[in-house]
């Protein structure tokens, strides 16, 4: 494995998520603040619905770098080229895709938004502005792609967090100086504008003989294409309907007053949960270099690696979320927008069994098995979705929210952390996972039982960030005896762990000389 290279698009995709995590905070702040908190919630929903729009995307980054890894190992620059010239002509087909159809969801928003009229903003060029600039970014979406494949994530890390940090700037100035909704989203379009200028200059002073080599693939490469982009399609209807309809439905059923209120959670955890993923997204292209290139049994014990990792990571952190996220909404937005506890509790059980995935679909992607489970996605979604609507009619109004969100813990538990494993262990690491199922619902169980304990183990006090500050410390406490519990029973982890830390005592020894 590059670990140099892996430490790099680490680091740098952790720093800027926690940068882009504090201007997001701040920016829904001032828009709260200076517009309300039902801008919000629109503005929630029409995040939402472009997310699902761009099903369009039909999974084609993925597909890219995963058909790169080959001829790039190889030397291959003409395939490199020939790929590259087939995905900007898919981008370019998206976008457009992408751009009729939001035209064509415009006249349903009045019925997505319910009670959006007591906001008195206008519905709809806000959201043709948001439009816009998502279809934008597909113009440089090959580029970005290209870039990646040659296992520099943090490049294009670096590219669009600038750009997104610029953009919240310019919006809180804009927030301040004209109060207004669609200047709001205008600044989204000069922050994509900035990204595919700086895209276009580094990709054509880096890999200038790549896209300007004029290649045309092969009937065989564009077989595997096609078929890899397929499988992604539907892993990317499955994601949204799973993620996305979730505030759709919250939105068309019970309000944008309260899917605003319910974002606010969801921002913080969803940032969270980015900062978290972010050590292990950036390692697909340097996993699919390492597994064209090594053997099965190797990737398999990175995997299992990686998955008490991925464990360990999630207990500090979820455990850390529910325990001071009603004092964090209290501080940065209001006391009057925090929900009842039952609801960062299933929110919080929600993300930590999604994170649990991670490494399970870190690996999935880079060793190119997402075929494989194609037919997955699709179950997951339509079950999530009639949960969802089922739970919201059925359970009592003070309910409603935690059922929908519920519907998804059930999708999770009953779908993906069954069918994910299977396919990875059997087509990548031709084995059983019967080890990993006892494992992770171990984990899984675990922390539910930790979960628990720290509901009961919390104070009040009147002092939000004394009642912060303690509460942070217990869960701290719980989460240190569960993770050393986890690092004692898994002897994968403990051999990495020991081989890192005897090369970082080389290395100390070796500077010192």
């Amino acid at each position: 494995m590059d670990k140099k290279r892996s430490l790099l698009n680490v680091s740098v995709a952790i720093i800027f998520k926690i940068l882009l995590l504090a201007a997001n905070l701040l920016v829904r702040r001032f828009l709260i603040k200076y517009i309300g908190n039902e801008a919000n919630g629109l503005n929630s929903l029409f995040i939402s619905l472009l997310d699902f729009l761009a099903v369009a995307e039909l999974g084609v980054g993925s597909a890219i770098t995963f058909c790169m890894y080959k001829p790039i190992v190889d030397g291959d620059n003409d395939k490199v080229s020939a790929l590259y010239r087939l995905f900007t002509k898919l981008y370019l087909i998206i976008g457009a895709v992408i751009t009729v159809c939001g035209l064509a969801v415009m006249p349903a928003l009045k019925y997505l938004a319910k009670d959006y009229g007591a906001s008195g903003i206008n519905l709809y060029l806000p959201f043709g502005l948001m439009l816009i600039s998502v279809v934008l970014s597909y113009t440089f979406s090959s580029k970005t792609s290209l870039i990646n494949a040659y296992k520099n994530n943090y490049v294009t890390t670096t590219i669009s967090s600038v750009g997104t940090i610029l953009q919240c700037g310019s919006q809180i100035v804009v927030l301040i100086l004209t109060r207004s909704f669609v200047w709001y989203m205008v600044c989204r379009i000069g922050a994509m504008a900035f990204q595919w200028i700086v895209t276009e200059v580094i990709v054509r002073i880096k890999h200038g003989g790549i896209i300007n080599n004029k290649q045309m693939v092969d009937a065989d490469t564009k077989k595997d294409v096609t078929k890899n982009v397929k499988a992604m399609f539907m892993h990317k209807i499955g994601g949204l309907l799973v993620n996305t309809a979730d505030s759709i439905i919250i939105s068309a059923f019970i309000g944008v007053v309260i899917l605003g209120k319910y974002s606010n959670y969801t921002t913080i955890v969803i940032s969270m949960s980015g900062v978290l993923a972010l050590c292990f997204s950036p390692l697909t292209s340097i996993i699919g270099h390492m597994a064209a290139s090594e053997g099965e049994n190797e990737v398999k014990k990175y995997h299992n690696f990686f998955h008490a990792f991925n464990f360990i990571l999630g207990v500090v952190f979820f455990l850390g979320y529910y325990a001071v996220i009603d004092n964090m909404v209290t501080l940065f937005f209001g006391a009057d927008l925090e929900m009842a506890k039952s609801i960062s509790f299933v929110i919080t059980l929600n993300y930590f069994i999604q994170f649990m995935r991670s490494a399970t679909m870190l690996f999935r992607d880079a060793t190119g098995t997402f075929y494989n489970d194609r037919w997955k996605p699709l179950a997951e979604g339509a079950l999530n979705i009639a949960l969802s609507v089922l739970l919201v009619l059925v359970l009592p109004e003070q309910y409603n929210v935690a059922g929908v969100i519920a519907a998804t813990i059930i999708t999770n538990i009953f779908i993906c952390h069954i069918v994910e494993p299977h396919v990875l262990y059997k087509y990548a690491f031709h084995t059983g996972a019967k080890e990993y199922y006892i494992r992770n619902y171990v984990y899984i169980a675990v922390f539910s039982v930790a979960l628990v304990l720290l509901h009961f183990c919390m104070v009040h006090i009147d002092n939000t960030w004394l009642e912060l500050l303690a509460n942070g410390a217990i869960s701290l406490g719980i989460s240190l005896f569960v993770c050393f519990g986890a690092v004692l029973g898994n002897k994968d982890f403990r051999h990495y762990a020991r081989a890192v830390f005897g090369k970082l005592q080389r290395n100390k020894k070796e500077d010192a000389r």
